[in-house]
């Protein structure tokens, strides 16, 4: 089928055509301001910032959602697959779906004020961005990945959705979509700035030394405990009361914990662990944590590049 009357074919499967709300015409008419492109259709992007909770809504984005997720999946494929020659099958799925990550879609939503646009009647979503925006606000860098708080669905589900709406407007045309959203998703996550998950991370660098990673979880009141156990002994704990980010904050404190003692020799280290303790620098260095330091001889001051040549007194030493 040709784009033309795959385009027809689209529009025409519509449940029901929408109106533009002749209210929100000046917020359509800013979006497309700062989205650089005049659609042709407005009913599409309407269609992207209507809630379904909204009493007036013909039709929700959530149709819109579902095409601009695999509109974005093939966009950073395309864009890895050609700015990486050389990467491996693996690297480039963890690429892509770092870049299109409900956290990662979620701060482009609060730094484009995408959400301010919805239309809705949910009183309880207003309070969960909230809450999220003032974790980001309080963090000391983007960390790409994770906040203390976990983002609102609904924020990523308004980006995938307005990208659907240009996607379709413009005749499902990949090139002009890339012009349209690659500055807005700006940062994009490259190989050189791609952080771990704690989670992932802390399973990587255990399995590489031959541990045995256990995480267990309950809840106390209204929050959830996860405990991280290495090799049987609880390393760290998190809490909150979502369970995904309990986990998150246990894996963090533990990974903090597992640089302070694993035992390795520099002058004796194998690839895969200097390939590990590379990732383990960078993960601390871009969470702004202490940096590990590893020694034998306990007497032995460590060094980083610090004015005066002064002992890193945040570094500890491991016996």
């Amino acid at each position: 089928m040709k784009t033309k009357d795959l385009t027809l074919a689209f529009d025409h499967r519509r449940r029901s055509p929408l109106v533009v709300d002749v209210e929100m015409a000046d917020e359509l008419a800013q979006v497309e301001a700062f989205l650089g492109y005049q659609f042709r259709d407005r009913r599409l992007l309407e269609e992207a910032l209507t809630h379904s909770s909204h009493p007036n809504a013909v039709a929700s984005y959530q149709r819109l959602e579902f095409v601009g997720d695999a509109a974005l999946g093939l966009l950073f494929a395309n864009h890895i697959f050609l700015a990486y020659p050389h990467l491996e099958p693996g690297d480039l799925s963890l690429l892509r779906s770092a870049n299109i990550s409900t956290e990662k879609l979620a701060r482009v939503a609060i730094r484009h004020n995408l959400y301010q646009y919805l239309r809705k009647d949910a009183p309880n979503l207003d309070d969960k961005v909230r809450e999220f925006v003032r974790a980001i606000k309080e963090e000391s860098d983007e960390t790409g990945y994770t906040s203390s708080v976990k983002a609102p669905k609904v924020l990523a589900d308004i980006v995938e959705a307005v990208v659907a709406a240009v996607y379709i407007d413009c005749g499902f045309d990949l090139k002009a979509l890339w012009v349209v959203f690659r500055g807005l998703l700006e940062p994009i996550i490259t190989k050189e700035t791609l952080q771990l998950q704690p989670v992932t991370a802390l399973f990587e660098v255990c399995q590489k030394r031959g541990m045995h990673v256990d995480i267990k979880h309950w809840r106390k009141g209204s929050r959830s405990i996860a405990s991280v156990y290495v090799d049987g002994k609880l390393f760290g704990s998190g809490s909150s009361e979502n369970k995904d980010i309990a986990k998150l904050n246990a894996a963090k404190e533990s990974l903090k914990v597992l640089l302070n003692t694993i035992d390795l020799d520099i002058g004796e280290t194998t690839v895969d662990e200097k390939d590990a303790k590379q990732k383990l620098h960078e993960l601390c260095s871009k969470k702004r944590w202490s940096k590990p330091c590893y020694s034998l001889n306990p007497t032995t001051p460590c060094y980083y590049a610090k004015k005066g040549n002064e002992p890193n007194k945040q570094c500890s030493l491991i016996s």
